[in-house]
């Protein structure tokens, strides 16, 4: 189990990218840390998730 943002998910072995790609995230506007570290945007398509794993993605908003 992969738990991101607090919820616990069954996604052990796909890659950020696979991830985010069920998701509505814009990629553009987000970032992704895992186990404490950022995960640069170049290398979402190589980064796996592993069982255990703590990811946060955040999203940024613009506005003024």
């Amino acid at each position: 189990m992969v738990k991101i943002n607090g919820e616990k998910l069954n996604i052990a072995g796909k890659t950020v990218a696979e991830y985010l790609a069920t998701t509505n995230y814009d990629p553009k506007r987000i970032a992704v840390e895992r186990n404490g570290d950022i995960v640069p945007k170049s290398q979402y398509g190589d980064t796996l998730l592993c069982d255990g794993d703590n990811v946060e993605v955040v999203s940024f908003v613009g506005g003024g």
